[in-house]
């Protein structure tokens, strides 16, 4: 099978030559475009996830020697969550070779958080199928390298932080209300605002309810820390 030179593209920004070139055609074809002849990419996402999760694994047992398992456990999961698997998608430009059905290309699916993700872990399966582990953890090292150092920083809790705050002050859990939505289906915009017991709230926005929560809390912690 011979790659078009979008696929022969992607496989130079992936750093790794197929010997199975049907491998990383697989592993950008959406299931919206998947018939009895073309294979999508939804096993090798279920592989490459569990690739993924063991080379992280080993990479933070060799970054911090030191860490406990209550240390590494958030790390972990900031980094082989479905949104940092989306951000190495976007760094590779992996939307733009992504095989996607009409309906789902006309959606926005190129942008789509969770399409992203999942082809970076089918791709991480393609190369691992190709070529073994050895090969397929060089490159999850090298397109993840510097999130492994800085990883603390994205592991931090805001909304967890924010409840044991207020817990520690007799104060029920923070209230998380939706103050607005923008955007069209395929890439909304969420609007939150958290708000404490005794009124102190914050507001911010993010293109995930999650991730709205998340950097309100964030916001409010910072009011709070700068207050005393």
């Amino acid at each position: 099978m011979k790659l078009s030179a979008e696929l022969q593209a992607l496989e130079a920004r992936i750093g790794h030559r197929f010997s199975r070139p049907e491998l990383l055609s697989r592993a950008v074809t959406h299931s919206s475009m998947s018939s009895p002849t073309r294979k999508d990419n939804q096993r090798l996402e279920f592989l490459g996830d569990r690739v993924l999760g063991l080379v992280m694994a080993e990479a933070l047992l060799a970054h911090d020697k030191q860490a406990t398992e209550g240390q590494l456990a958030p790390r972990y999961n900031a980094l082989v969550r479905k949104e940092t698997c989306a951000d190495v998608a976007r760094q590779l430009g992996l939307g733009d070779a992504l095989k996607l059905g009409r309906s789902e290309m006309l959606s926005g699916g190129r942008r789509k958080q969770a399409l992203l993700g999942d082809a970076m872990e089918a791709v991480i399966a393609a190369v691992y199928l190709d070529a073994g582990f050895v090969v397929a953890k060089e490159m999850v090292l090298r397109l993840w390298g510097p999130r492994i150092g800085t990883v603390d920083a994205d592991a931090r809790d805001a909304k967890t932080t924010l409840q044991e705050w207020a817990q520690a002050r007799a104060m029920p859990p923070p209230v998380y209300a939706l103050a607005g939505r923008s955007g069209p289906d395929h890439a909304p915009h969420f609007t939150i605002t958290v708000t404490l017991r005794d009124g102190r709230s914050a507001q911010a926005s993010a293109g995930s309810k999650r991730q709205a929560e998340q950097a309100a809390a964030q916001a409010l912690l910072a009011e709070l820390d700068s207050a005393g």
